[in-house]
């Protein structure tokens, strides 16, 4: 009898350490894979010159916003630099812009900005 009490009471600390491992386990992986996930599907631009006040545009179909010299909007299926060009002719220059690929390179930015 006394054996079966301790034999039950380590089982039960047992599956309570695995229990907490697996949890920890499940938080962590949580955590390091959603940031990633995120942006990926978000377009951000950073404006040469800032809008005076927060403003909304349709681009392309989505809903982009702009405050100060940072914009966003969702992807929205058309090539990223047609997206670019779409948001420099609604906002103005952008000194950067970022897709679901990373930042553009100097080339594309010159490109999208000779949309104005």
């Amino acid at each position: 009898m006394i054996m079966n009490t301790i034999y039950s009471s380590t089982l039960t600390r047992s599956f309570l350490v695995a229990g907490l491992a697996f949890a920890g386990t499940l938080l962590s992986f949580s955590a390091t894979v959603t940031p990633a996930q995120a942006g990926t599907n978000h377009y951000n631009a950073k404006l040469s010159t800032a809008v005076a006040a927060p403003k909304d545009k349709v681009v392309n179909g989505v809903v982009w916003k702009c405050a100060g010299d940072n914009c966003g909007g969702v992807i929205d299926g058309a090539r990223p630099l047609n997206t670019c060009i779409q948001v420099v002719k609604a906002f103005g220059k952008v000194q950067s812009f970022t897709g679901p690929k990373g930042e553009f390179s100097a080339e594309d930015l010159t490109k999208c900005n000779a949309a104005t």
